[in-house]
């Protein structure tokens, strides 16, 4: 069993990149292990920890493709319809209410 080696905040070498800094690649990982760990260590508590990719092995990110913009769509549609009164609120319903604000306030 190997270890992964672990850079601290900021110290990571080149050819290392997060999930996010992938994306503004225009990357993804691409099913690649996590090749290193970087650690931001805190006063009181653990670490916060993020896991880096390697760059040279990451995939460019995949189209958008007419069906997905379609689910997407659905999917956004879907979170702003309220369970209660059945109407677009024209925002996302917050999950914390679980009905548009509204609703909410009348109840």
């Amino acid at each position: 069993m190997s270890t992964l080696p672990v850079y601290r905040w900021r110290l990571a070498p080149d050819g290392y990149a997060t999930r996010r800094q992938l994306r503004a690649l225009g990357l993804r990982p691409g099913g690649q292990d996590v090749a290193a760990v970087l650690e931001r260590p805190r006063r009181h508590r653990g670490p916060l920890v993020a896991y880096l990719y390697r760059v040279d092995r990451a995939k460019p990110v995949r189209p958008m493709t007419p069906g997905r913009w379609a689910a997407l769509d659905a999917a956004m549609r879907a979170r702003r319809v309220c369970p209660e009164c059945r109407r677009d609120a024209g925002y996302c319903i917050p999950r914390s209410l679980g009905m548009c604000v509204p609703c909410h306030d009348i109840t």
